[in-house]
């Protein structure tokens, strides 16, 4: 229908061109393009957690106290200091009153406190979780083949 329209409308053209030279016909096309989206395959993605026995040894350090009870027996005249420390010992003395012809201090003991560490060493089992993904293209329309990629976290 359009080609016969515009048959028509050159022929007029030709006839408007013989009586006024100065016209010139313009012509333009137009192009109208439409899109859409077509499915070419899917992906499937799974997750597995695998977990692994792994065997660890750890340093455990554990504290001791070791109390020296050191028989004194002198008396005093004042009381001493209440805690001193002679380098990791920390001495504590005791002071008791004591009945003489008049009344004095006698250090009767000091405790000694002696801290002490050691170390021993120990064998644990523990279960570590490790996640590995899968990734399967499958491509519609094609002859059904399938690609599959492993991702792998190997740290």
């Amino acid at each position: 229908m359009k080609k016969h329209n515009s048959r028509r409308t050159l022929h007029q053209q030709e006839q408007a061109t013989e009586d006024c030279p100065a016209f010139l016909p313009v012509i333009e096309e137009r192009l109208h393009i439409d899109k859409y989206t077509v499915e070419t395959g899917t992906v499937r993605i799974s997750k597995q957690v695998t977990a692994q026995q792994e065997i660890l040894t750890v340093p455990l350090v554990r504290e001791e106290i070791q109390v020296e009870r050191v028989p004194i027996n002198q008396l005093i005249d004042s009381l001493p200091p209440a805690i001193r420390y002679e380098g990791e010992t920390m001495i504590i003395p005791i002071v008791a009153e004591v009945a003489v012809v008049e009344k004095r201090l006698m250090l009767v003991e000091e405790l000694r406190l002696i801290k002490r560490q050691h170390q021993k060493r120990t064998t644990e089992s523990i279960n570590l979780r490790k996640e590995a993904v899968s990734v399967e293209w499958i491509d519609i329309g094609r002859s059904h083949s399938t690609y599959r990629m492993q991702a792998d976290d190997s740290h």
